[in-house]
């Protein structure tokens, strides 16, 4: 029998502990996302670029695990546990679904697809699991079907996602469809034809201009593909690789992968755990950044710190609800954009690679990814202030980024603070011998672009 999250856990020496250490003997196919994309189909600069210049494709069809869940109480199950609005959920629409712990920290969020009566389509990363276990142990008349992503799947998705974005990309949607394209409200999903193939169209956006998601069976996966590519010739079309892809969390200011708020003590999050097994998500995750606390609760984000506050419906009850409640009244802390100093960033470049008296943690371009989750103390005359995630590279911009759930007295645009960069003690092997250094960043909206999104004139010729 496989070893429970929850025995794994009792051998550490603490939870920061655990999730600190990477692929603590865990099957690290979890580690490893983005199998079936290549690193750059192109170069990551003009690929990131097309999303503010012109359109790009992004396949979005590997690195996810779905759950579907169909059945008829299948909507009361995601009412159970998500902070959303179900009251008038419909066929045809999708959601950013958010479930919280009992004590309402952000287990995770992801797409929440209402493909028909009763019939569901997860997708994405944290909740999935937590959903799957109540559909099992609670009294739900519910099945489920599970697609893994592509570090664990063996062979094809079951579904494709194909994400067409940029301020070209209406155009270019336009001509690729077979027939006129329908009004589709936002956040809505439409049957379209592409390539003589029925599927479906979700209207969203991803960088902040309005687009499309088209999704359906993989086995029209090829010729959808083809067809937007040939059509995108004249649009400067450029497909999206695995470097360039995670980077467009900050322009939809998403915090993705929050740590799992799962880890601290309380008896459903054991009961939990123990349905878990090692290999999990949960398992495999592993945290990195300057946040050195050993209250592993420090660790997690709340919904409202994550920007979901919008999202929640206190006329339902939801596991976390009570507490989730009061976050919206207190709203300790807001999430924000933070700018980094590009002389600041040269010198912490010059500090990891080129300076002979100073080391500094070097990281990746475009994105810092030696740690599925990282969390970076923000400061403030010394003082913690805010924690910063999800720090990215915007070559359209020349300038590095990073998500924030910051104290709303420091949460006005242009206020200064600055980023320890850094691990205070790192197991990670990725992770080499270094200082930490504060780097100067400025604090902007979230999103931190115009949002075109729903403002746009689709139909406009």
């Amino acid at each position: 029998m496989t070893e429970s999250l929850e025995d794994a856990l009792q051998q550490a020496d603490s939870p920061v502990d655990f999730v600190r250490s990477p692929a603590r003997g865990a099957d690290t196919g979890h580690l490893r996302l983005f199998t079936d994309l290549p690193d750059e189909v192109t170069n990551w600069r003009e690929e990131q670029s097309a999303w503010a210049d012109s359109v790009a494709l992004a396949d979005l069809s590997h690195h996810m695990t779905d759950l579907y869940v169909e059945g008829p109480d299948a909507l009361d199950l995601f009412a159970d546990l998500g902070i959303n609005d179900f009251s008038s959920f419909e066929p045809g629409q999708a959601k950013q679904f958010a479930a919280t712990s009992p004590d309402g920290y952000l287990i995770g969020d992801g797409i929440l697809f209402h493909l028909g009566e009763d019939e569901f389509n997860l997708v994405g990363y944290g909740p999935i699991n937590w959903v799957e276990f109540h559909a099992e142990t609670g009294d739900y008349d519910v099945a489920t079907e599970r697609d893994e992503h592509g570090g664990l799947r063996e062979g094809p998705p079951k579904t494709f996602r194909y994400q067409v974005q940029g301020p070209d990309a209406l155009d270019l949607i336009k001509d690729v469809v077979d027939g006129d394209l329908p009004d589709v409200p936002f956040f809505n999903f439409r049957p379209v034809s592409i390539a003589g193939h029925e599927i479906n169209a979700l209207r969203h956006g991803m960088l902040n201009e309005p687009g499309f998601e088209f999704f359906g069976p993989w086995e029209h996966a090829e010729d959808v593909r083809t067809a937007i590519m040939e059509t995108g010739r004249d649009y400067d079309i450029r497909r999206i690789g695995s470097k360039a892809y995670p980077t467009n969390v900050i322009t939809a200011a998403w915090m993705s992968i929050p740590l799992p708020a799962i880890y601290h003590d309380h008896e459903l999050l054991e009961e939990y755990r123990e349905w878990l097994d090692v290999n999990s998500f949960e398992g495999a995750l592993a945290i990195g950044g300057s946040l050195d606390s050993e209250d592993i609760t420090d660790h997690y984000l709340t919904p409202v710190e994550a920007g979901h506050g919008r999202f929640v419906d206190l006329d339902h009850d939801f596991v976390g609800r009570d507490a989730v409640a009061e976050q919206l009244k207190q709203k300790e802390r807001t999430r924000v954009t933070l700018v980094w100093d590009q002389a600041a960033t040269t010198d912490l470049y010059g500090g990891a690679l080129f300076d002979d008296d100073a080391t500094y943690r070097y990281t990746d371009l475009p994105v810092a990814d030696w740690a599925l989750t990282q969390n970076d103390k923000v400061l403030k005359d010394g003082d913690v202030v805010g924690i910063a995630n999800n720090t990215r590279y915007l070559y359209f911009e020349r300038r590095m980024f990073s998500l924030c759930a910051i104290d709303e007295e420091y949460a006005e645009p242009g206020t200064e603070v600055s980023i320890l960069w850094g691990e205070p003690d790192s197991g990670n092997p990725r992770v080499e011998d270094h200082e930490q250094t504060e780097v100067t960043a400025t604090v902007a909206p979230a999103p931190y672009f115009e949002d075109k999104r729903k403002t746009a004139d689709y139909n406009a010729d």
